[in-house]
């Protein structure tokens, strides 16, 4: 395990999560480990506590918590995916939506467990740090105005 990871917080869906997230991405699936004998009252024999999968050598985990105290995952926290390309954008936006994602805006989608998810063409952070701030300026405007971003569009945005 890593000195540093992330954790999902699910109420029983953790192994589907996992690999599901493990498709997408083209990861792999972890270990999922089950709850043993004497975990009652709170987890059931053999029920899946937790799975994990790993994605560009960055691990995740899927925890099977029960209800959550604070309600279904929010805004506050988002996962980013860097994309080379607008083929790239598109796989996995086109991925998550067919799962049962819905789109929000500048790039972002909440996957059908409801984290959110950026995905980001690596264009975007080219012309918001090209240090000429009128392209910056023109390419965030165009952002604004999109749901999935689309590489062409930041294009003709940075050329005015």
């Amino acid at each position: 395990m890593n000195k540093l990871s992330t954790w999902l917080w699910f109420e029983t869906q953790a192994e589907e999560a996992a690999r599901f997230y493990a498709s997408v991405f083209r990861g792999k699936v972890g270990e999922v480990v089950r709850a043993p004998a004497g975990a009652e009252p709170y987890n059931k024999e053999g029920q899946v506590l937790t799975a994990g999968f790993t994605v560009e050598g960055q691990e995740f985990y899927c925890l099977n918590g029960g209800k959550h105290p604070g309600g279904v995952p929010n805004d506050s926290v988002s996962h980013q995916i860097l994309c080379a390309d607008q083929k790239e954008v598109d796989e996995y936006w086109n991925k998550l939506l067919a799962a049962g994602g819905k789109e929000s805006q500048c790039g972002w989608i909440v996957d059908p467990y409801g984290f959110c998810w950026q995905i980001v063409p690596e264009a975007l952070y080219r012309y918001m740090n090209s240090g000429d701030r009128e392209v910056a300026k023109r390419v965030t405007q165009a952002m604004f105005k999109m749901q999935k971003l689309d590489v062409a569009a930041l294009d003709a945005a940075a050329r005015g």
